[in-house]
């Protein structure tokens, strides 16, 4: 097995490789925002709660699946468990686009689930891997070109689904609502539902074949225990320990990266919901998700001429978390379109923080990264939580004071941990 990649010339092709898969998953990923809409139309749901499964049966997937795939990562090594991830995606992506045809939202969902177990496994490997395939100090920015990747990949994502899935959605709402006998709503939703199949079977396809190409890929497999050990005069501070649980930095890192989820799948997969608070038509609204993924690119570009020369990765932290906070106001204090567009910025102000917190969470652990890589995909469990909070109040209060408590609340925390947080447990005597 190979230790880490020491020069510019060793890590370019592993981070092409890398890169295509934070594509992907930041395709798949990014069709949540328009899904929520799809299903909620095809599966004629009454509630935005019930629409908002989508994120929970996905994100939830992280939860549960993220310990066990440390476990199956430290038998198949990081090469073979991306691929075996891949497959995985593959597998959910066949039974959702299966099952949404047949409306079967029960399935559906169950298929997503499937997707999120994929994608546990292809980011408990991926997200470690490129933060030690080069010096951790530089982490943040290779994290940075690959967010460039994801979200060129979200901003995509939404258009193409929409253009394929969606075209002529305002007319199918008046014809249902309009429809003369439930037979005829019946079948109008089921006309609309089928369109969603062709373009999964295709990604599913795609996966299976990006798998294959991964397995027989020259990608190293990364020793993670000896790539990322952090020195302690002439010994290894890893060694000092013998639980995860004894690296504080680490787990206040999986709440920071389970707020720092929440508010990303609100601002991203949530904006469409919260536009049509202010009834603006769900036509419009399947492709806003692509305006937060556009201000989050802009975000990584800087991030990437910026870390570490400018700033450093904690210092990048704090300015995002500062950001969140005046953005948010800023949805609470204007209306309409104008409070949209400061849910979009949200984007700018979160593109640095998953790039930020990962590296500073996972220094120094040493053999127990893939553990502690897995208590970090766990956290990404709260683009299942907070979402389905705003959904589930935002029909009983002020949907924009909701958004502005929950908001608020997961940024104070980020900057927090941008400061004390990321240096608990880090003195040495």
């Amino acid at each position: 097995m190979n230790t880490q990649p020491s020069t510019a010339s060793s890590t370019k092709g592993p981070m092409i490789i890398i890169g295509i898969l934070f594509f992907i998953f930041g395709f798949v990923t990014w069709l949540n925002g328009p899904l929520i809409t799809f299903v909620k139309l095809a599966f004629n749901l009454d509630t935005y709660a019930k629409a908002f499964m989508v994120t929970t049966a996905f994100y939830m997937a992280y939860f549960f699946l993220a310990l066990p795939s440390s476990w199956i990562l430290e038998r198949t090594g990081m090469k073979k468990g991306m691929a075996l991830g891949l497959f995985v995606m593959a597998v959910g992506t066949f039974i959702f686009g299966t099952y949404a045809t047949q409306r079967n939202y029960n399935v559906s969902l169950a298929g997503l689930f499937v997707i999120g177990s994929g994608l546990s496994l292809l980011q408990t490997a991926s997200n470690p891997y490129i933060s030690i395939l080069g010096p951790i100090e530089t982490a943040a920015r290779r994290i940075s070109i690959m967010g460039i990747c994801n979200k060129l990949a979200g901003i995509l994502s939404p258009i193409v689904i929409s253009a394929l899935v969606f075209s002529g959605v305002g007319d199918l709402e008046r014809l249902v609502a309009e429809a003369p006998s439930h037979d005829a709503r019946e079948a109008l939703l089921n006309e609309f539902a089928s369109k969603i199949y062709m373009p999964y079977m295709v990604m599913a396809g795609i996966l299976v074949l990006l798998s294959i190409w991964v397995t027989k890929s020259g990608l190293p497999d990364i020793n993670a225990s000896e790539a990322n050990a952090e020195p302690v005069g002439d010994s290894d501070l890893s060694k000092e320990k013998t639980s995860v649980f004894q690296f504080p930095h680490l787990l206040l890192g999986a709440l920071c990266i389970f707020l720092y989820v929440g508010v990303e799948v609100m601002a991203g997969d949530g904006i469409g919901a919260y536009a049509q608070g202010f009834h603006i038509p769900a036509a419009q609204t399947t492709i806003y998700t692509s305006f937060t993924l556009g201000a989050m690119l802009v975000g990584y570009i800087i991030g990437l001429f910026t870390i570490p020369k400018i700033i450093t990765q904690g210092q990048a932290l704090k300015i995002s978390a500062i950001l969140g906070i005046i953005f948010t106001l800023g949805t609470y204090f204007t209306t309409g379109y104008v409070s949209v567009a400061f849910v979009a910025l949200l984007g700018l102000a979160n593109a640095l923080m998953w790039p930020a917190i990962w590296p500073l969470a996972i220094s120094g652990l040493g053999r127990f990264t893939e553990k502690g890589a897995a208590f970090m995909v766990m956290g990404i469990a709260g683009g299942a939580v907070i979402p389905q909070l705003f959904a589930s109040l935002k029909d009983q209060f002020d949907f924009q004071l909701i958004f502005l408590i929950l908001m608020g609340l997961c940024y104070l925390y980020i900057l927090y941990y941008s400061g004390p947080g990321h240096r608990a447990g880090k003195s040495r005597n």
